[in-house]
């Protein structure tokens, strides 16, 4: 049960775009058309699970014996940044339209602020080695979740005729915050 909270709580209550306000930068950027999202989502999920599992290990195995807890978020922005190398190398290598239609983006996983939320979150609630890859999982899963919700609002809004002043960011920033209010309503499910 405590698991399944766990999970319930990062995907729907305390969803990373949604409602911690954390990776809006590839929410925003990568949400036209839903092949790159997608894309965008597997590349987070990889990312976000496996910093989450490797960051556990190096805090608790290296950092805290030799008592250099200081140098936490460097060390968790060095493991981010080299697991998005990886999937870069991976995707141009197996995947270049992927690669391509990502473009910037992709590299900017090193700097979104959720993955590294994640690995920092884990620390800060005392998380063990399971529990840490698992909510970063489920982050990761949530993130995924608004973008694709998103994505699907924005490919539907583009064949949609608004009105001229809510055309383009305009109305991708309010669809974006009407998303996040839906998302609160599931604020009671989890404390």
């Amino acid at each position: 049960m405590e698991y399944l909270l766990l999970i319930v709580s990062a995907v729907l209550v305390n969803n990373f775009v949604l409602s911690r306000f954390l990776g809006i930068c590839p929410f925003l950027g990568v949400s036209k058309k839903l092949h790159t999202a997608m894309g965008m989502c597997g590349a987070v999920i990889f990312v976000m699970t496996v910093a989450c599992a490797v960051t556990w290990c190096l805090q608790n195995f290296l950092l805290k014996p030799l008592e250099l807890e200081f140098l936490q978020t460097l060390t968790f922005i060095l493991v981010i940044a080299s697991l998005v190398q990886l999937i870069d190398i991976a995707m141009k290598r197996f995947v270049p339209p992927l690669h391509a239609a990502l473009g910037i983006f992709l590299p900017l996983i090193t700097t979104n602020c959720a993955v590294l939320g994640a690995a920092v979150l884990n620390m800060k609630q005392g998380y063990g080695f399971v529990k840490s890859t698992l909510f970063g999982f489920s982050a990761a899963l949530g993130f995924a979740l608004a973008l694709v919700i998103y994505t699907g609002l924005r490919e539907k809004i583009d064949r949609a005729d608004p009105p001229r002043c809510f055309q383009g960011v305009a109305i991708a920033l309010v669809t974006a915050g009407l998303l996040s209010l839906a998302f609160m309503g599931f604020s009671g499910i989890v404390k």
